[in-house]
């Protein structure tokens, strides 16, 4: 694995971690997080981790877990077919997750996925 997609995979865990979103469904949770990562551009699941945490904290208690994850996942499987159209901003998304927003947003063009049932 290259130096990069280990520092994109930490990212993500970084999110995670941060937040807890793991809940109790562990072993679950991980299995599942590592199909996303192999699937999709790891600064897509950055997106949409935080997508969904924001729309989480509207209710309590927070979604946490697979549920978390399944949740997520939809927001990618609808961007394989729709712009990416974020409801946050680059700023936003450093205070948040206090990583640097450029993997993420770069120039404003997000990377495609690497899912193989997508179309470029």
């Amino acid at each position: 694995m290259e130096v990069w997609e280990e520092i994109s995979r930490q990212r993500v865990k970084y999110i995670v971690d941060s937040y807890q979103l793991d809940g109790d469904d562990d072993e679950d949770f991980y299995e599942y997080l590592e199909d996303l990562l192999q699937a999709y551009a790891p600064p897509q699941i950055e997106l949409a981790l935080v997508e969904v945490l924001i729309e989480s904290w509207r209710f309590t208690p927070m979604m946490r877990g697979v549920m978390f994850l399944k949740r997520s996942h939809d927001l990618l499987r609808n961007w394989e077919t729709n712009p990416i159209t974020p409801h946050i901003s680059p700023t936003h998304f450093r205070l948040i997750t206090g990583l640097d927003p450029t993997p993420v947003f770069g120039n404003g063009v997000m990377q495609p996925s690497r899912n193989v049932f997508s179309t470029i």
